[in-house]
C-alpha cells in the first residue's frame, strides 16, 4: 500500500499564489496570476485523486480523507486572497480574471461531488471497521462528506449529472454578477452639493465626510455617495427632505430599472434566473423546491418549522411594531409634518424622536467611541471572557494602508490565530461587514496550521486629523464580526472539514457572532470600550443609562423588517414556480409586506435588486437563520446574565463548547452541552423588549 504524505504547494517564484508562504504576499499578486495559479492547482488536485482512488484497495483515514482535506486546504489557500481581494480592492482587470476562474473551481467541485468511485471509498469508510474507531468530529466529515455527494447528485444519471453540473456554473457566473452590477450601481452615484445650506441638520463629523470625499475627488462643494456612512447620514439628520429623497431614491433602485445607472446593471433579469435554476437543481436531487434541498444542511427540519418561527415572531412583534409607526406618526404631524410619513422621512424622524424621548442620540455617543478604543475595550473583553492576549504585529503584507493585523495567544502563551482587520468604507470594496477565511486550523504532519481571519467592514474613515468615531449600532457591527471570527480562530479541531466554522449549520452559524454583541450593552464594559477621544473621559454614566432607556426604541419595527426580509427569501424559494411565465419576485414580497410590514414602501422601491445576502451569498432560503441563531445567542448569553458576564466559568464553558468545537458535533448538542438544555425563545423575546 503507498504512504501518502502531506501535500506540498508547488514552489513556483513566478507566481506568488503558488509559493508556500505562512500569509499571502498582497502586495505581490497580480491578476495575471490568478488563472495559472488555479490551473496548477485544479490539474494536481485531480491527479492526486485519481492516484488515490486507483492505488487503494482498502480506504482508510489516513489513505483517503486525509488527503484530500490536505488538497481542499491547498486550494483554500490559493483562492482565498484572490476572492478577498476582488471583494476589498475590486477593479476591472482583477474582476475578469476573479469571474474567469470560476466556472472552473464550479465545475472542479461539482465533478468531485459526482465521482462515484470516491463515494464508494467514502462508504466504504463509513461501513469498515475503522469508523467505530473515530471521534465525533471524524465521524461527521464521513457523513458529511456522504451527505453532500448526495447533494451533489451522485446518484444521478449521466445526462442529470451534467445538467446539475451545467446549473452550478451558471449559478457560479450569475451571482458573481448579481454582486458586480450592485457594487457598480453604488460606485456610480454620486451628487455634489454646493451650498452648505442645503446639508443643515447634518452634524459637523458627517459634514466633514462629504467634504473629505469631494476633495479627494477633486471637487469643491460636499460630495454625497451611496457608501453607507454618507447614505445613513443623510437619511438620520438631513433637514432637506429633497435631499434625503434623492439619496434614498438611488439606494433603493441600484441594480434596478428604476436606477439612474447604466441598463446592464438591472439585477431583475438575473434574480429571476436564479431562482428558475436553484429550482431545477433541487427538483433534480428529488427535493420539491430549493428551501426544501436548502434545510438539508440547517437544523431546522422542514419548511414548516421555519415558517411556524417566522410566524410565532411575527404574532409577537406586530402590536408593537404597529405602535412603534403610530408614535412616529404622530411625532412627525407634531414637528409639522404633512401627508403621509414616507420610508426616506422614517429615519430622520425616529432619531427626532428618540431624542425627544430619550434626551440620546447616536451622534451624541460618536465621540466616545473612537475606533481605536473600541477595538482595545473589545479585546479586554475577550481576554477576560475566555483567558485570551491580542496583540498587533506590525510590518505585515497588506493590501491598504488602513488594514492591522493581530494575534491571539491563549493564557498559556499557545498561539490560537491571527486576523486582518480592514475597518473603513473606500470606493471599490463591496459594501457591508463580513468575516472571511484566509487559513483554517488544520493538523499535517509539519504541525497545526494556525486559523487566520479577514475581518471587514464599511465604517467612517478618520476625517483629517481626527479617529474614526463609531455610533454604538457600529460597534454593535465590529463585535459582531470579531464573534464570527473568533469561532474560526478558537476551534481546536484539528480536522479542516468540521475546523471552526466549516460544518457548522448555516442556521446556528451566526450564533457567535449574535452572542459578542451582548457586551456592548453591559456596565462593566463601558469603561472599557469608551473614551471620549479628545479627553479620554469615559461614556457618563447618565448617557449609558439614556442608551438603555433607549435600547428597544422601534425594537417591534426593526424585528418586523427582519422577518420580512426573512419571510420573502424563504418563499421565493419555497413557492417558486416554473411554469408561470411572469416574475414571482415582487408578487410575494408584496404579499410578505401585506402581512408583517408596517412602514410604506414607495413603488420605485427595488429592494430584492441589492439583496445579497441571498442573491450573492450565501443566505439563499436562509436568511432566517439570523433569528434563528439570536435565540441561541439570547438564551446562552442568559446564562451570563444568571452568573455575571464576565464569570470565568461560564467564559471558559462557552469556549470549551462552543467555540473550540467548531462543526464537529451537531449544533444542538453544543448548545446544550453548554446551556444545560435546548433552548427557548423567551430571552430573545425579553432582550428585545418584547413580552415572553
Amino acid at each position: 500500500m503507498r504512504k501518502y504524505v502531506d501535500f506540498q504547494i508547488h514552489k513556483n517564484t513566478m507566481n506568488p499564489l503558488l509559493e508556500n508562504h505562512e500569509l499571502p504576499q498582497f502586495s505581490e499578486i497580480k491578476p495575471a496570476d490568478i488563472e495559472p495559479a488555479i490551473d496548477n492547482v485544479l490539474e494536481q488536485n485531480k491527479k492526486q485523486i485519481a492516484s488515490l482512488l486507483s492505488e487503494q484497495s482498502v480506504y482508510s483515514w489516513q489513505n483517503l480523507v486525509h488527503p484530500i482535506e490536505l488538497m481542499d486546504d491547498h486550494l483554500s489557500r490559493v483562492w482565498s486572497p484572490v476572492s478577498h481581494l476582488n471583494s476589498v480592492m475590486n477593479n476591472e482587470e482583477w474582476r475578469t480574471a476573479y469571474s474567469n476562474c470560476l466556472p472552473k473551481l464550479s465545475e472542479y467541485s461539482t465533478e468531485l461531488g459526482q465521482n462515484k468511485a470516491l463515494y464508494l471509498a467514502y462508504r466504504s469508510i463509513k461501513d469498515g471497521p475503522e469508523y467505530a474507531s473515530f471521534s465525533v468530529a471524524q465521524k461527521k466529515i464521513i457523513d458529511n462528506a456522504l451527505r453532500d455527494f448526495e447533494l451533489s447528485g451522485v446518484a444521478l444519471p449521466s445526462d442529470k449529472k451534467q445538467r446539475y453540473m451545467d446549473i452550478s456554473q451558471q449559478l457560479s457566473s450569475l451571482t458573481n454578477q448579481f454582486e458586480e452590477n450592485l457594487m457598480d450601481a453604488t460606485n456610480d452615484w454620486t451628487q455634489l452639493v454646493v451650498d452648505e445650506k442645503e446639508l443643515a441638520g447634518l452634524p459637523e463629523s458627517s459634514r466633514d465626510l462629504l467634504r473629505q470625499t469631494a476633495q479627494q475627488k477633486d471637487k469643491e462643494g460636499w460630495m454625497l455617495t451611496l457608501e453607507f456612512p454618507c447614505y445613513i447620514a443623510v437619511m438620520t439628520y438631513a433637514d432637506n427632505r429633497q435631499l434625503r429623497y434623492d439619496i434614498h431614491h438611488a439606494f433603493v433602485t441600484r441594480a434596478s430599472d428604476q436606477g439612474t445607472g447604466n441598463e446592464s446593471w438591472d439585477n431583475a433579469q438575473i434574480m429571476d434566473e436564479i431562482l428558475a435554476l436553484r429550482h431545477e437543481q433541487a427538483q433534480l436531487l428529488g427535493y420539491d423546491s430549493y428551501a426544501h434541498l436548502s434545510l438539508a444542511t440547517k437544523m431546522a427540519e422542514k419548511p414548516e418549522d421555519v415558517l411556524d418561527f417566522l410566524n410565532q415572531l411575527a404574532s409577537r412583534s406586530l402590536p408593537m411594531a404597529k405602535k412603534d409607526v403610530a408614535s412616529l406618526c404622530d411625532f412627525a404631524r407634531e414637528q409639522g409634518h404633512e401627508g403621509d410619513l414616507e420610508s426616506w422621512d422614517v429615519a430622520y424622524y425616529s432619531e427626532k424622536l428618540r431624542e425627544q424621548r430619550y434626551q440620546f442620540s447616536q451622534e451624541q455617543v460618536k465621540p466616545y467611541f473612537p475606533v481605536n478604543r473600541v477595538l482595545k475595550g473589545m479585546f479586554q473583553v475577550v481576554e477576560k471572557l475566555y483567558g485570551l492576549t491580542i496583540s498587533e504585529i506590525k510590518d505585515v503584507d497588506t493590501w491598504h494602508q488602513d488594514v492591522q493585523f493581530f494575534s491571539i495567544t491563549d493564557e498559556h502563551g499557545v498561539l490560537r490565530g491571527r486576523f486582518f482587520i480592514d475597518l473603513f468604507a473606500r470606493p471599490h470594496k463591496r459594501g457591508g461587514a463580513w468575516m472571511d477565511e484566509c487559513a483554517t486550523r488544520f493538523k499535517k504532519k509539519q504541525g497545526v496550521q494556525t486559523p487566520v481571519a479577514y475581518l471587514t467592514c464599511n465604517f467612517t474613515p478618520p476625517i483629517g486629523d481626527d479617529p474614526s468615531l463609531l455610533t454604538h449600532g457600529e460597534v454593535e457591527t465590529l463585535f459582531h464580526e470579531f464573534g464570527h471570527g473568533l469561532h474560526h480562530m478558537l476551534t481546536q479541531v484539528d480536522y479542516l472539514s468540521v475546523s471552526g466554522i466549516h460544518g457548522v449549520e448555516w442556521d446556528a452559524v451566526e450564533l457567535p457572532s449574535q452572542f459578542m454583541e451582548n457586551w456592548c450593552w453591559q456596565a462593566e464594559v463601558m469603561p472599557l470600550i469608551s473614551g471620549h477621544y479628545q479627553t479620554g473621559e469615559a461614556l457618563p454614566q447618565d448617557m449609558f443609562e439614556k442608551m438603555l432607556a433607549a435600547k428597544n426604541f422601534q425594537s417591534g419595527m426593526q424585528m418586523v423588517r427582519q422577518i420580512e426580509f426573512s419571510m420573502f427569501d424563504f418563499r421565493i424559494h419555497l413557492e417558486y414556480d416554473p411554469t408561470t411565465k411572469v416574475s414571482q419576485i415582487y408578487n410575494v414580497l408584496e404579499q410578505v409586506r401585506a402581512a408583517v410590514s408596517v412602514v410604506k414602501t414607495p413603488d420605485f422601491n427595488r429592494f430584492p435588486n441589492s439583496f445579497s445576502h441571498i442573491f450573492a451569498g450565501g443566505y439563499a432560503a436562509g436568511y432566517y437563520s439570523y433569528k434563528w441563531a439570536e435565540v441561541l445567542s439570547s438564551d446562552a448569553f442568559s446564562l451570563f446574565e444568571e452568573n455575571g458576564v464576565f464569570d470565568e466559568t461560564t467564559g471558559r464553558s462557552f469556549l470549551h463548547n462552543i467555540l473550540e468545537k467548531g462543526g464537529s458535533d451537531d449544533a444542538v448538542e453544543l448548545f446544550t452541552a453548554f446551556r444545560g438544555r435546548k433552548p427557548t425563545i423567551d430571552a430573545l423575546l425579553r432582550h428585545s423588549g418584547i413580552a415572553a
